[in-house]
């Protein structure tokens, strides 16, 4: 197998721009829509809103790769690390330093990349983790650094990146690529692009021994900022670990040649839908935020502790609504009770009731927003 970095023209990747051209209006329509719904929020708010949205994007990318860890601990570290905390929790490194990343891209998304910025980002990528070798720099190991599947002695290889020997001039000429790609740089490109080529581009060099899929999102992420000149909130990790086993199907599609426009049709894509997942996620928020207001001092503490549980579950709600039996287990009410106080939320319009007797399920009201689908091609 001869993979892209191999070929004579690596890394001059060839596409249609002209596949690009639509989605790229519809980007910069889109992300003019998110900037104003996240203005509507309550000035008071929305730290809270921007700690939500960041979390979430730092348990996403983490648990694309296997990682899974806690939100409260994240969440915690993000306002400690943004000064709206002083909470002092236990908190593993590995939660603090996906959430010290996080805040890192969110404030320094403007500047340009650099050799000591990625060292920085992986060391706090990699922090907790003791099974690699060199932590914030660039692998050394004479092995080659290769994607596999499968039992030993029948393995699949499914990628192989550059020798080690190789990664630091083919990371000077990503660096250089990078910067000049940028909107004051010497060749700018347009978002959409230039983000798809930046996660293609540095997933193909893999420089580092572990960590290569969260800082090439983050990468995307950084150059998407760049060329809106403020940080997106986009939910991207959050939609590309939605339907995973596509994003890696796809990345693999694409390292074996350096004709792309296949894998910036279907990137460009997922970045509209994180657009549109955002939007919604913001739209839940408000609406969230309206129903407390509505019903504030008019909950007793047991329907407080069930509606921030059910919110707690986000966009997409409890699975098959709140039965009867999970507000028991949630608040300890007795059966009468939990009757008396789901019919109270009904009555106060913060639930909404489906189905009869054991079927009885309860939803929370006024926080469902339409998210139309994104029509995908070249998949």
């Amino acid at each position: 197998m001869v993979w892209n970095w191999q070929q004579t023209d690596w890394p001059e990747f060839r596409y249609d721009s002209a596949a690009l051209a639509s989605l790229e209006e519809t980007f910069l329509l889109r992300a003019g829509e998110l900037f104003g719904a996240f203005h509507h929020v309550n000035p008071n708010d929305r730290d809270t809103l921007r700690i939500e949205l960041i979390s979430d994007e730092a348990l996403k990318t983490s648990e694309i790769e296997g990682e899974i860890l806690n939100r409260d601990s994240v969440q915690s570290s993000l306002r400690q690390q943004m000064g709206l905390d002083s909470e002092t929790r236990r908190i593993l490194p590995e939660e603090r330093g996906i959430a010290e990343m996080m805040v890192t891209l969110y404030r320094t998304y403007g500047d340009s990349l650099t050799h000591y910025g990625l060292f920085s980002w992986h060391k706090m990528v990699m922090a907790g983790h003791r099974d690699i070798q060199i932590v914030g720099g660039y692998r050394e190991h004479d092995d080659p650094m290769q994607v596999v599947s499968g039992p030993i002695g029948r393995e699949k290889v499914h990628f192989e990146a550059p020798p080690s020997n190789q990664i630091r001039a083919e990371m000077d000429a990503f660096i250089e690529w990078f910067n000049g790609s940028a909107p004051d740089g010497k060749s700018p490109r347009p978002a959409l692009l230039r983000s798809g080529i930046a996660h293609l581009y540095f997933e193909s060099i893999h420089p580092f021994e572990d960590g290569n899929g969260r800082i090439g999102r983050a990468l995307s992420e950084k150059a998407l900022a760049q060329n809106l000149g403020q940080p997106t909130l986009i939910a991207l990790a959050y939609t590309i670990e939605r339907n995973r086993k596509t994003y890696y199907e796809i990345l693999e599609r694409s390292n074996k040649s350096n004709e792309i426009t296949n894998w910036l049709v279907y990137f460009a894509e997922t970045i509209l839908e994180a657009q549109a997942n955002t939007l919604t996620r913001i739209e839940f928020y408000i609406a969230k935020a309206r129903l407390y207001d509505r019903l504030r001092g008019k909950l007793n503490p047991r329907q407080k502790k069930a509606l921030a549980r059910m919110f707690r579950e986000g966009v997409e709600g409890f699975k098959g609504g709140l039965s009867a039996e999970n507000y028991i287990r949630i608040t300890g009410a007795s059966r009468a009770t939990t009757t008396r106080d789901l019919q109270d939320l009904v009555d106060k319009g913060a639930l909404t009731r489906t189905g009869e007797r054991r079927h009885t399920r309860y939803w929370l009201a006024n926080t469902q927003t339409d998210q139309s689908p994104i029509e995908r091609r070249g998949v």
